[in-house]
């Protein structure tokens, strides 16, 4: 792990007890991370970076320069989110998300591919929020159009079962 100048880190509190960031991670210049945040592995965040108590980074989460995360936000694995913008909802796994307010900008194409995922894969993770994000279904439809037509992915399964999951609803 790589901590720069002037990063601050709050210890947990007694509703969680514990802050925990992920081996290989890097923290830039100015960052703080707050209470009770979990943060996975090789995560990044630019400079600036602000999270708010309780947050969760997936592993392989990038954030970039002055990022404000709002407390008890979850952002799943592989997810960048481009500087300068503010994050108030969960942002789902293996997607680029920028714009105010934050959504979804497509997929992390570039990292999932630095990372080996194959070109099928890259392809389902792009349907699955092409029928999320950009299909006239609600929400609840869309996620039971992915389960019906797409193969059951770890990926797949994973962007299903952290959407179910939110408590601050999905950028």
């Amino acid at each position: 792990m790589i901590i720069r100048e002037s990063v601050t880190i709050n210890r947990g509190t007694a509703a969680l007890g514990i802050t925990r960031i992920g081996d290989h991670s890097l923290l830039m210049a100015y960052c703080h991370v707050a209470h009770d945040c979990q943060l996975g592995e090789n995560v990044i965040l630019a400079n600036l970076t602000t999270l708010g108590g309780h947050v969760h980074l997936e592993d392989y989460v990038s954030l970039g320069g002055g990022v404000l995360v709002h407390q008890f936000c979850r952002v799943g694995a592989h997810a960048f989110v481009g500087g300068g913008y503010r994050i108030v909802q969960d942002v789902p796994p293996y997607i680029l998300a920028a714009g105010e307010p934050l959504r979804y900008a497509g997929i992390n194409r570039v990292g999932l591919q630095r990372r080996g995922f194959s070109t099928e894969t890259c392809q389902a993770i792009k349907k699955a929020y092409r029928l999320y994000f950009r299909s006239n279904h609600q929400r609840s439809a869309a996620l039971k159009a992915i389960e019906k037509e797409l193969d059951s992915t770890p990926e797949i399964e994973h962007i299903i079962q952290f959407i179910r999951a939110s408590e601050r609803g999905i950028i």
